[in-house]
């Protein structure tokens, strides 16, 4: 090597290092945008007085707005439809049964649940049922109930009390003579059946033909709900009178609303497969008669917020000093501001923090 290469080689070596600037890649995918997030709001110092201000190194792919709105918290839970719980009618008489109702059918008042002997025992409505002879003489609540049938049925002539009179007598052979029964002016116990309602035949228990003793047939109400078993954990979330919508088998929705909440819990299931539940039943309408019995789908309206500032659960930061923030987009820069929440419903978080309007960026 020549004297002058070798003084080009000391005079190369002797230049200071090339430095490159750094390079920041910012990613807007899943949690890793989160966690981006979250360091990005350290970087700037986020924490002193709650607000930091960044260059954005790129345009967020996706910004939501602040909006007011009504946010609806809901729990959807399997239930089942019919017509509730089921009661047994049981005849109480000597003689063979005649006739009875087809499965299915609905008996109301002063109608026949079945016939003993060609003879209709028909329904009356009350809490209790008749255990004993009424006649002339009595006095107690059952009476009061058959003098409350008998007016609804159209009988006069009597009060409506707990005293059975030789008015209250009159009344009732007129209702055996229009019944085409004896007229004896007394009412037994088995000649008639006590339910607090109209009846739906449900299913039927004795053949034409068979003894009229011990259960005739079974029926339930006349109205079709929903029963749910409620995990006990989510009891809290329902009161009596919230709003509730029904999914049928064919996709179709009716609107219901919680009629009762059990007091009673029940534990089904054996060993490790158990649950606790209580029972609510929910009322329906405008349902199709094809649908008698079906699993369903209820959810159950269990809180409301109105006129609430909500961005979408997607906009919300974990930062670094613990909490939640949103990232602001301010033009071509953003900032984080920090948020309290409240209720989650519809895709959309409750905040405060933030005014109305404002533009928040929703990572990817």
């Amino acid at each position: 090597m020549t004297q002058t290469e070798q003084k080009s080689e000391r005079a190369v070596r002797a230049l200071p290092p090339v430095r490159r600037s750094p390079v920041r890649v910012l990613a807007w995918t899943g949690g890793a945008a989160l966690l981006a997030a979250a360091v990005a709001a350290a970087a700037v110092g986020f924490g002193g007085n709650g607000t930091g201000t960044a260059a954005a190194g790129r345009t967020p792919p996706a910004t939501a707005k602040v909006t007011r709105t009504t946010l609806t918290e809901t729990k959807t839970v399997d239930g089942s439809l019919g017509y509730g719980d089921t009661v047994t009618v049981a005849a109480q008489s000597q003689g063979t049964i005649t006739w009875l109702p087809g499965e299915g059918s609905t008996v109301t008042r002063g109608r026949g649940v079945y016939s003993v002997d060609a003879d209709r025992r028909p329904l009356l409505y009350g809490a209790m049922p008749l255990y004993r002879t009424l006649e002339d003489g009595v006095s107690g609540r059952d009476v009061e109930l058959l003098e409350r049938n008998l007016d609804k049925l159209g009988y006069e002539g009597f009060d409506v009390d707990d005293e059975f009179t030789w008015a209250t007598r009159e009344a009732v052979e007129d209702w055996q003579e229009d019944l085409g029964h004896d007229v004896t002016g007394k009412v037994q116990p088995g000649d008639v059946v006590v339910a607090d309602g109209p009846l739906r035949v449900a299913e039927l228990k004795k053949a034409l033909g068979g003894a009229a003793s011990g259960p005739v047939l079974t029926a339930t109400g006349t109205t079709r709900e929903v029963l749910v078993n409620l995990d006990v954990a989510d009891e809290h979330l329902v009161k009596k009178g919230m709003k509730a919508t029904v999914e049928l088998p064919d996709g179709s929705t009716v609107n219901g609303k919680v009629a009762s909440v059990g007091k009673v819990a029940t534990e089904t299931g054996t060993g490790t497969d158990t649950s606790t539940t209580v029972e609510v039943t929910v009322s329906v309408s405008g349902l199709k008669k094809s649908f008698d019995a079906a699993p369903v789908d209820v959810t159950i309206v269990s809180g409301q917020r109105e006129s609430v500032l909500a961005v979408p659960v997607g906009a919300l930061v974990a930062l670094a000093e613990g909490g939640y923030g949103v990232q602001v987009v301010e033009g071509s820069t953003t900032r984080y501001v920090p948020v309290e929440t409240g209720m989650f419903a519809d895709s959309k978080v409750e905040v405060t923090g933030v005014d109305e309007g404002m533009t928040v960026a929703v990572p990817r």
